[in-house]
């Protein structure tokens, strides 16, 4: 009995004001949901899971809705939290601090999480969506760090050389076979 995830990484997200948790979409993120609502439209998604980041959900919301169904949304879904209280760390400062991240899987920074820690919260979140939804069609809303560490878990090329080359959006299927990865392919096409 195959089970499919759609990893559909979040939408372009404005780093402004508020913290990693309420960041909405830019309005090429907002239209790149659209793009994402007619791309899989037509799957039969059963069901949608997000990360409780708004920027996650919203990215999946529309198609939820035209699909009929509601969010869900999981805690342990996550992004990494890579400093204390949800702050939001400017790109200057944040690739270079998931490049330790991923050199040294136990390193956390202050008030932050290891890779470790977040990728054993994210794998178990996965494997109850598996279970609870086996042979059925999920969506679910995520980030960049921790979709890389869900796929890479099941696949070690998935990894932060990996993470460099996505996008945001990005959308990938997972097949599985009861709880064995079978197949990961690319479902989005970059926009111009």
């Amino acid at each position: 009995m195959r089970t499919f995830i759609y990893m559909v990484r979040h939408g372009e997200s404005p780093k402004i004001e508020g913290n990693e948790r309420t960041r909405g979409l830019t309005d090429k993120g907002k239209l790149d949901a659209h793009i994402i609502t007619e791309l899989l439209r037509d799957e039969g998604i059963d069901h949608f899971v997000s990360s409780p980041y708004r920027r996650a959900t919203l990215t999946i919301e529309e198609l939820a809705q035209s699909s009929g169904k509601e969010v869900n949304v999981l805690e342990e879904l996550r992004e990494t939290v890579f400093v204390s209280d949800d702050k939001i760390v400017p790109d200057k400062e944040l690739y270079p601090l998931v490049e330790k991240l991923f050199s040294d899987p136990e390193y956390s920074a202050p008030g932050g999480e290891s890779i470790m820690i977040c990728q054993n919260r994210a794998i178990l979140a996965l494997k109850r969506i598996l279970k609870e939804y086996q042979g059925q069609k999920v969506v679910i809303g995520t980030h960049g760090v921790v979709m890389t560490l869900m796929m890479g878990y099941y696949d070690r090329q998935y990894d932060l050389e990996f993470l460099w080359k996505t996008s945001k959006p990005d959308i990938y299927r997972m097949e599985f076979d009861k709880d064995e990865l079978v197949e990961i392919q690319r479902l989005w096409k970059v926009q111009l």
